[in-house]
């Protein structure tokens, strides 16, 4: 089976002229892996999500997701194409305000064509694995920051895509609830057997992964991955310090 993202010498330029954000990237994700692309602010982060979901196009390079060239796809065709294989994780939690949180959840059935309230079961299942079975009527405003995210993580699993993309998920958590959220991640690899890719400058929320790479100035570092499980903090630090992150 081929991986679920295969990325081959990614490379953007937003502005003609101006400097690379990201340069010769190469990275696989397995099927049921979870892979940690670590670095800085402003280090093409998200922009390489951007890229390897079809959100947006690289100036070089090809990704292929699920076993097809997105280079290949028409505009229709990768939207059809990331709905079906890709769900998403953010740092701003990106819920519908009039919607509760039951409907926020079951919004990735509803864009697919199916009613939500025929998926009842499932749906108040996702809400009660993310601690969330009382809140279901509740609207986002009256949610606390991890209950927000924990809201976003049920919706992501709602659709059932093999890929997980997760943009900085605990930016704006205290350290409790962004671990809260982190364990509830490594579920989805371990329970759920999706793969996951997590961009994050937090050294502890990539300690959950399998593999950690290093994203500096555009470039992913050679020769410094970490793999896990079980990655101790210590190590993370150190790569960070040793490439001067």
């Amino acid at each position: 089976m081929p991986a679920i993202l295969n990325v081959d010498g990614l490379f953007k330029v937003h502005q003609e002229g101006s400097a690379p954000v990201l340069k010769d990237v190469s990275f696989t994700v397995e099927h049921g892996e979870f892979v940690c692309v670590m670095g800085p602010s402003g280090s093409g982060k998200s922009t390489l999500l951007h890229l390897v979901s079809g959100l947006d196009q690289p100036s070089g390079g090809r990704v292929q997701l699920a076993g097809r060239m997105l280079h290949e796809l028409s505009d229709r065709e990768r939207t059809l194409l990331r709905r079906e294989k890709v769900a998403h994780v953010f740092q701003f939690f990106n819920l519908l305000p009039n919607l509760t949180v039951f409907e926020n959840v079951g919004l990735p059935l509803a864009i697919a064509g199916e009613r939500p309230e025929n998926h009842e079961a499932k749906l108040r299942g996702l809400l009660d694995r993310v601690g969330l079975a009382s809140k279901s009527k509740s609207y986002p405003h009256q949610l606390s920051g991890g209950e927000m995210q924990r809201t976003s993580i049920a919706r992501a699993l709602a659709g059932d895509q093999p890929l997980l993309l997760a943009d900085e998920p605990t930016g704006n958590l205290s350290q409790r609830a962004g671990l809260e959220v982190m364990q509830l991640l490594r579920t989805v690899r371990e329970v759920d057997g999706r793969a996951l890719l997590l961009v994050t400058h937090n050294p502890r929320d990539a300690t959950f992964a399998d593999r950690v790479l290093f994203l500096v100035d555009g470039e992913l570092a050679r020769g410094r991955t970490i793999t896990g499980p079980n990655i101790p903090v210590e190590h993370v630090h150190a790569a960070l310090t040793e490439l001067r992150i």
